[in-house]
């Protein structure tokens, strides 16, 4: 009876075994085909130590979150990744393997490594010898793209990896996953002058409501220029000081501030000792000079004494016409001695009197100066150039001038002198520009907003300055393309003048393109951003 207890009891124990050594192999058969990725760790471990790293140098460091070879986790290092796939931020993984955003996207007959978020015959996380080194490989963090098939799968792979994230659709949005702004909007900093992302607003009506405006760019004349400040001054070559020719006493003013004065026009007379000394030599010289004449002709006289009497009379009437008198003048005050001898103070030239000190009954000293005279047909605006721009500045240039004193007009006119130092505090080098002023509008010390014309663009494309946007430093237009899509576009652009930009690249004629009240756009290209400073940390 124990014999037979004994041999029963031997008996189960025995088949308990067997049952158990048959679940165990079950088991792990059933693991290797539901998650290949641990086992092939343990299985490759051999390969890894002689192979793979002869491929990619690796220092044996282990990524503690995701249990990788540190030079190789991509998920930690964004440098590793592959610049030509997206990235799902949400699931930290590529974009075209996160099936949580694109579940029809997953290859059922593929197993997945969700640790590292790839397939398992691409995973080189778990496997690293399926990671080449060099030139030749896919990219940091992608299958191989010239190996035939898969390990495990059995089944040939895309040729590239942009025919991938182009498959995929961006469902919450309806525009390709590659194209959307709103969940990628880190491709906005890295668009090129004609390369642009979608942007949907959340509903068909959100751009009226907005207020969102939107016209065809205009196309038109644009000139490239130096933006600078002016100050007006009179020309100094129609400028002249009318001073007292001889000291004396200021008989008569026959002009006043801002009268306008012909050439040679009596401005004011003087009188004085000196010059009724100097006009009655003049006239006392001829009376001299005729006088030998006469006597000379009825050869009473000699020849050098005539000669005498016609150089003392050129020597008193030259000293008379530096005064200012002429031969006529003088003739006069010797036929009637009894007037009085005042100096005729004439303008040089046709201008206006711009300042005055003559006054009547003053005693004036020699070159003293009595009134200002300018003419102001042309201005002189004096230009301060950045020493950066000297480079494009060349005499003959135009210049543009808008004041804000006079709204709505420009004047224009021509560099004709650059000066050859730079002021060594301000660093700006003095220039100036002569401006017609034909309805004397323009006055000396204005202050002016002046332009140097480098470049003439005809036929250009031109958008308000209110169109541009600018993301991580580049500069994008927003182009309807729907009622609540747009597209932001980068553009590459010219000249700025007046409120307006010249668009050399990155838009056509025929486009609409929103030139007011774009924020909303910009900030529902930008919306993931919120808030992404205190998420992250």
């Amino acid at each position: 009876m124990k014999t037979t207890t004994l041999l029963k009891r031997v008996t189960l124990a025995t088949a308990a075994t067997v049952v158990l050594i048959a679940a165990g192999c079950q088991k792990q058969v059933g693991h290797t085909e539901a998650d290949g990725h641990k086992q092939g760790k343990a299985d490759n471990a051999a390969k890894q130590a002689n192979g793979a790293t002869a491929l990619v140098q690796l220092s044996g460091a282990k990524c503690g979150k995701h249990n990788a070879p540190k030079e190789l986790c991509f998920i930690c290092d964004p440098t590793l990744r592959d610049k030509d796939r997206l990235w799902c931020k949400e699931h930290n993984r590529y974009e075209d393997r996160c099936w949580e955003c694109h579940p029809d996207a997953r290859d059922k007959n593929r197993l997945y490594c969700d640790e590292h978020g790839l397939y398992e015959d691409e995973c080189f996380l778990c496997r690293p010898e399926l990671k080449r080194a060099g030139p030749a490989g896919p990219g940091v963090g992608g299958p191989k793209e010239a190996e035939p098939e898969r390990r495990g799968a059995g089944r040939k792979i895309p040729s590239s990896l942009a025919l991938q994230a182009s498959s995929l659709f961006c469902k919450e949005h309806g525009v390709p996953e590659a194209e959307c702004g709103i969940c990628h909007p880190e491709l906005a900093g890295a668009l090129k002058p004609g390369q642009s992302v979608k942007v949907r607003l959340p509903a068909p009506d959100s751009a009226r409501m907005a207020g969102v405006q939107t016209e065809t760019p205009s196309v038109g004349g644009l000139s490239d220029g130096i933006e600078c400040l002016a100050e007006l001054a009179f020309n100094q070559n129609k400028l002249a000081q009318i001073v007292a020719p001889v000291g004396g006493i200021v008989q008569e003013v026959t002009v006043d501030l801002g009268h306008k004065v012909e050439e040679k026009q009596v401005v004011a007379k003087i009188w004085s000792a000196a010059i009724a000394e100097a006009v009655a030599k003049a006239v006392l010289t001829h009376q001299t000079l005729e006088r030998e004449r006469k006597l000379r002709t009825a050869r009473v006289t000699s020849e050098k004494d005539l000669q005498q009497a016609e150089a003392e009379h050129r020597t008193a009437c030259q000293q008379a016409r530096t005064l200012g008198f002429t031969e006529e003048q003088i003739d006069g005050f010797g036929i009637q001695p009894s007037e009085p001898v005042l100096l005729e103070v004439r303008a040089p030239f046709a201008g206006e009197i711009v300042e005055r000190t003559a006054v009547r009954g003053a005693l004036v000293e020699l070159g003293k100066p009595m009134f200002t005279l300018a003419d102001r047909a042309t201005m002189w605006a004096m230009l301060n150039i950045p020493e950066a721009a000297l480079g494009r500045v060349r005499e003959g240039q135009t210049v543009e001038l808008q004041l804000d004193s006079i709204p709505g007009r420009t004047f224009t006119g021509k560099l004709t002198w650059v000066a050859a130092e730079v002021d060594e505090r301000s660093r700006m080098a003095r220039a100036r520009a002569e401006v017609p002023n034909p309805d004397g509008i323009l006055r000396s010390k204005m202050f002016a907003r002046a332009r140097i014309l480098t470049r003439n663009a005809d036929g250009a494309l031109v958008v308000p300055a209110a169109a541009v946007q600018y993301v991580d430093g580049h500069s994008l237009v927003f182009v309807k393309l729907t009622g609540d899509l747009f597209e932001a576009r980068a553009v590459r652009l010219g000249t700025k003048f007046n409120g307006r930009l010249e668009v050399l690249v990155g838009l056509k004629p025929q486009e609409e393109v929103v030139v007011a009240h774009g924020f909303p756009l910009k900030s529902q290209l930008l919306i993931s951003r919120l808030g992404a400073g205190c998420a992250d940390e």
